[in-house]
């Protein structure tokens, strides 16, 4: 692997957690109809324009599935608010990009897709390996009430189990050819 030490929001299990994404095979695979299903509903939910689910990698956030961008299937990894979501198993809420820190100077909210509001809900396997996030974006300041936060939670949980039935799925058919 190559150096890790160059990100400041690493998580403490980082290397179990990028054995455990790769493990899946999900990275730049095929879209996938259930995938693109709950990142629908997440953005009606929400009621944001943006979606996405991505998956961070050492590098790099890739999305497995997106409502509302165009022409973007990755980002770098320094510029992921992902990144940041895969540190807690809470949801990443922030309120307004240009009034935080961390996000203010930030590519992805001075240019395309200029983010203004984020939320996002880890996405965590059994033994707690958070390799991804669900996520929501508005172009202006927003917040989330408690029934889309929880929407939030449970619709990343969803996509927990289907990852895990996906694998199971793919293991059987290599047994099973």
């Amino acid at each position: 692997m190559k150096s890790m030490h160059r990100y400041s929001n690493l998580s403490s299990d980082e290397i179990a957690r990028l054995q455990a994404l790769r493990k899946l095979k999900i990275l730049d695979s095929p879209y996938e109809t259930l995938f693109d299903c709950i990142t629908r509903a997440a953005s009606e939910i929400c009621k944001t324009p943006i979606a996405l689910i991505s998956f961070v990698d050492e590098d790099r956030q890739w999305f497995k599935a997106k409502v509302g961008i165009d022409g973007i299937t990755e980002t770098p990894r320094e510029l992921a608010f992902c990144a940041d979501t895969i540190l807690s198993a809470e949801v990443l809420e922030v309120l307004d990009t240009l009034e935080d820190e961390r996000y203010k100077d930030n590519p992805l909210v001075l240019g395309y897709p200029h983010i203004r509001f984020y939320a996002g809900a880890p996405i965590s396997l059994p033994l707690g390996e958070r390799i991804g996030s669900l996520c929501v974006i508005d172009t202006k300041p927003g917040e989330l009430n408690q029934y889309q936060k929880a929407a939030l939670e449970g619709l990343a949980k969803v996509i927990s189990q289907a990852l895990l039935i996906r694998d199971m799925n793919a293991r059987a058919n290599q047994a099973n050819p």
